[in-house]
């Protein structure tokens, strides 16, 4: 018998309802409590009883015990799939009692009927994919995908199904309780195993219009998130808990209008980004203006600049989403804002702690608007499209004044824009706020007192260079000395220096700029960047007349500053006797510092950790009174408030490399950067930045996957 949903459902008894005329059928337990019907004129069904076997025509076989299945598991599996103990119990049961043999029709050759064999032993639970005749189950075969891909070990596995046995429990229930996979890793197969996408909302921008369809209630009852919108083909798209609940989708799709599609994602992620996109007033403030522009469809590309006017640049609508977007930057503390058109959409990134996220997605027909709009705020020209422009204007949101700077740039799809923040009022860290400590601390204050010379900081763009040399200038700043620095662009306003800004345009380069300042009576000198030739000679000319000049420059390691100088046709006398101290750094994430907790690593971190860091990690346990042979890390706590973040903040880790008269000795040589980083850890003890970022990490200031993802060569 079948329910209206064309699924098997099962007898009051609970035991398998077998028709003679036909194989047997799985039933669902719990849909149907009526006894099955002989609606087709068929034979009627035998319902075996719980004490006998049931049996098929005239052969003699095995009855199949009643399996429970919700809804879901019933349509992903079609074929029964009984447990282990029971296939044994029945067998025996078989070998033991004699079945009746009903009749054959008229005319019919009745086949003999085979000999029953004496009982077997029952089957011994054999690893996954080994155990013959045996169907899996749903949990099973989940179980069987989460050995496979590595999850969880065979002797786990064959531990889980021996409890399974006896507790009557799931397989993937156990796996919960025993917390034997991440909960990553388990949303990921699920939706592999089920053929269903899965969704990482922390990497996914929150549609405004999608949000607006389901409310905040119906998501936490359903844990359900919508986070894009198809109105072409009525869709709307959705994260859930548990994407099989066909009770839920079908309430949704009746409340909204919209057919779902579901994807799988993480329960904890589900809950804590309905907390953030419910409350956070980005979304329901850009869809409240979207909604006065009365722009909430998606058109095509054409479409879009078709409607596209200076009427509507002015509308107060498009003004609100402008101001949001910026208002939102500062709150979240965001450095950068990405606003980037794609064939159908335009989605806003925010780059927060270095790192970026998709936060918001507007409608294609805005962005020309919103794009312009941003274009005349920056005094650039809003009818030229065809190349690059530069621009600057200044914010005011939550009480801080922010100045930004824009650049626009023509894509295939329409114009970017990038607005980098720079808050006017921002504090300067120290040195040792920035990541400094120990020797590396002591080296640093050691040669800044140096009147001359030069001191390099190196790193990738946004690895917080000219930070470390704005804090270097405010610890020596002193009315005494007088500091002057060219800069591109003055990302920090300080008193008593004077700042002057690039301009390229009217002939202000690092390399003019730099031959002018040394007609300015200055004492101290900071260079933004040594970008060619020239600004390295006048640079290495400044120290050696008595000057103290700061610079950064791009390299992947301190030691690798040497060979690139020397690439630049310094000559190597001048550069080492120019040369005072080479840093290197990177920027890695904080753990939320109100919200960590200890664990113990797996063995193979703790090797890593351990290989890296060699004898220091000993010497770091007797410092810190730890025992070395019980390494303890750190991460976010699991039970964080749904508002608190994993990491909030940034902190550096550093490798400082003094130039002394053996490395000076190797300038001389133009010895390889690797042959300088082994002679500056033997001679000088100098610690790298991979193993900074892991004594970081020991201490509990961020963790190892941060400290891998920045430092990892």
């Amino acid at each position: 018998m079948t329910d209206q949903s064309g699924l098997p459902t099962s007898s009051p008894s609970g035991n398998l309802a077998i028709p003679q005329s036909a194989p047997p059928k799985i039933d669902h337990t719990g849909m149907s409590d009526a006894a099955p019907s002989n609606d087709t004129g068929a034979a009627p069904s035998v319902i075996a009883p719980p004490s006998s076997p049931s049996v098929l025509g005239t052969t003699s076989a095995p009855s199949v015990p009643a399996i429970s299945l919700t809804p879901m598991e019933a349509v992903q599996s079609t074929e029964p799939a009984p447990d282990l103990q029971a296939v044994s119990a029945n067998l025996a049961e078989m070998a033991s009692a004699s079945a009746p043999v009903p009749s054959t029709a008229p005319g019919a050759v009745s086949p003999q009927t085979p000999e029953v064999s004496p009982p077997a032993p029952a089957p011994s639970i054999q690893p996954p994919g080994e155990i013959p005749g045996v169907p899996s189950t749903s949990t099973s075969s989940l179980a069987n995908m989460l050995v496979q891909k590595g999850y969880i070990t065979d002797k786990q596995y064959q531990d889980l199904l021996i409890e399974q046995a006896s507790s009557g429990k799931s397989v993937e229930t156990l796996i919960d309780e025993k917390h034997l996979v991440k909960e990553t890793d388990m949303t990921k197969a699920k939706a592999a195993f089920y053929n269903l996408p899965y969704i990482n909302l922390a990497e996914t921008g929150a549609s405004p219009e999608a949000i607006s369809q389901i409310p905040e209630s119906v998501a936490r009852r359903y844990q359900i998130l919508p986070f894009a919108i198809d109105k072409q083909n009525q869709q709307l798209s959705v994260a859930m808990k548990n994407p099989l609940d066909l009770s839920a989708i079908d309430f949704v799709e009746k409340k909204t209008g919209y057919k779902l599609l579901p994807h799988f994602a993480t329960p904890t992620e589900i809950e804590r980004m309905i907390t953030e996109r419910y409350a956070q007033s980005l979304s329901s403030e850009v869809n409240a203006a979207l909604k006065e522009t009365g722009q909430t469809s998606t058109p095509t590309r054409q479409e879009a600049n078709a409607v596209f006017s200076r009427e509507v640049v002015r509308e107060a609508p498009i003004t609100k989403i402008v101001e949001t977007i910026l208002g939102f930057a500062v709150k979240s503390r965001a450095s950068d804002i990405h606003i980037e058109p794609q064939e159908d959409r335009t989605r806003v990134r925010y780059r927060i702690d270095g790192i970026l996220t998709e936060r918001l997605i507007l409608p294609r027909s805005v962005h020309e608007a919103v794009i312009s709009r941003i274009k005349i705020l920056s005094d650039m020209k809003i009818d030229e499209k065809r190349i690059p422009q530069d621009g600057r204007f200044t914010f005011m949101a939550e009480g801080q004044e922010v100045d930004l700077r824009i650049s626009s740039l023509p894509t295939a799809f329409g114009e970017k824009i990038v607005m980098r923040l720079l808050k006017k009022n921002a504090t300067v860290p120290t040195l040792g706020e920035l990541g400094l400590s120990d020797r590396a601390l002591k080296a640093v204050e050691s040669a800044i007192k140096i009147p001359h010379g030069i001191i390099l900081v190196t790193g990738p763009t946004g690895s917080g260079k000219t930070t470390t040399l704005y804090s270097i200038l405010h610890k020596i700043n002193t009315p005494k000395v007088n500091i002057v620095t060219l800069e591109d662009p003055i990302e920090y306003q300080m008193p008593g220096i004077n700042q002057v800004q690039i301009n390229p345009q009217a002939g202000l380069t690092f390399a003019s700029g730099l031959r002018s300042l040394l007609r300015q009576d200055p004492n101290i000198i900071m260079v933004g960047e040594i970008r060619d030739t020239e600004t390295a000679s006048l640079a290495v000319q400044a120290s050696l007349t008595g000057h103290l000049v700061f610079s950064t420059l791009h390299t992947n390691s301190a030691a690798g500053a040497l060979p690139r100088l020397l690439d630049m046709e310094v000559e190597p006398f001048l550069l080492a006797s120019s040369l005072t101290m080479v840093m290197a750094q990177r920027v890695l994430r904080r753990i939320n510092q109100d919200y960590k907790e200890e664990f113990t690593p797996e063995p193979s971190v703790v090797a890593d950790v351990k290989s890296v860091l060699g004898p220091l990690y000993k010497q770091w346990c007797v410092q810190n009174n730890k025992d070395p042979e019980k390494m303890v890390l750190y991460r976010a706590s699991q039970n964080r408030p749904e508002n608190q973040p994993e990491y909030l903040g940034r902190i550096a880790i550093f490798e400082v490399l003094p130039v002394t008269e053996e490395i000076s000795r190797m300038i001389l040589e133009r010895k390889s950067a690797t042959e300088i980083e082994d002679a500056s850890i033997q001679k000088n003890g100098m610690l790298l930045m991979k193993q900074d970022g892991y004594i970081k990490a020991l201490e509990g200031i961020t963790t190892v996957e941060e400290v891998l993802r920045v430092a990892e060569v």
